[in-house]
């Protein structure tokens, strides 16, 4: 995929028999991908579940005159095969085009609808009615871009968050970062960051990872059924550490 974002480019959908649909060598074009990986894609989609094939996705073939007018194979896909097909598309970038498209889809849907109500359907090939619903679609689709864009954490706030005071249990870091608690857990644990002793039911930070600044362990007292208190070991993620994890999931989701 392209590092750089098309700010121009538009998604298309088109209407047939009354449904929004996308054409795969559209949907390839406007997330930079070869043709033939989409088809691939498709294809695995289809092999894994025979009736995405009657349901969501429709085979065709177009001739290309660069290829001396040879036919090759394209799909049709409703809005619920496009999600299915871009849930494999993943990255930054990738989630602000996908909400362009499936903003899209709402679009041509919402046109549909009014249009049945009010009277025949938009002229596809009228480029002044093109022109205005694609306008739509773009002045909708940067209105989601900078929704999105304020849900991705800053370098200065990455370093206001690194400066700060106090420290976050687990689960509440999770939050913070905006991920499943569990998925912090597992990753914690996976990658040296804590681990559990035999016997215990609570996590503890590795030596390192409390060396450089990034956990730390707070004692509580706990009350026993028996009226009695014992103390227990909380691992905690310190604002050094969160900014930490926070870098580190934002460099995943762009390598994905």
């Amino acid at each position: 995929m392209s590092s750089d974002f098309n700010a121009s480019r538009l998604p298309i959908v088109n209407v047939r028999e009354g449904e929004a649909f996308a054409d795969s060598r559209d949907v390839a074009a406007f997330f930079d991908k070869e043709h033939r990986n989409v088809l691939r894609d498709i294809d695995n989609l289809v092999a894994a579940e025979p009736s995405l094939a009657l349901l969501n996705f429709e085979q065709g073939v177009y001739t290309r005159a660069d290829t001396g007018n040879q036919q090759h194979r394209h799909f049709r896909m409703n809005r619920d095969g496009f999600s299915l097909l871009a849930m494999g598309f993943t990255g930054t970038k990738a989630l602000k085009w996908k909400l362009r498209y499936i903003e899209a889809f709402n679009a041509m849907e919402a046109e549909i609808r009014r249009q049945a109500q009010t009277g025949p359907m938009i002229d596809m090939n009228d480029p002044g009615a093109l022109r205005g619903l694609l306008l739509s679609y773009s002045e909708k689709a940067i209105e989601l871009q900078e929704q999105v864009n304020e849900l991705v954490p800053s370098k200065e706030a990455l370093d206001r968050i690194e400066h700060s005071d106090g420290s976050l249990c687990v689960t509440d870091a999770a939050k913070t970062l905006q991920i499943p608690p569990q998925h912090l857990f597992r990753y914690l644990r996976s990658n040296s960051w804590t681990y559990r002793r035999v016997g215990t039911s609570g996590d503890i930070g590795y030596q390192d990872k409390i060396a450089a600044g990034y956990l730390e362990h707070k004692v509580t007292l706990v009350p026993r059924p028996n009226g009695t208190e014992k103390s227990a070991t909380q691992v905690r993620i310190t604002p050094k550490g969160l900014a930490r994890l926070a870098k580190i999931f934002d460099q995943g989701q762009k390598a994905a």
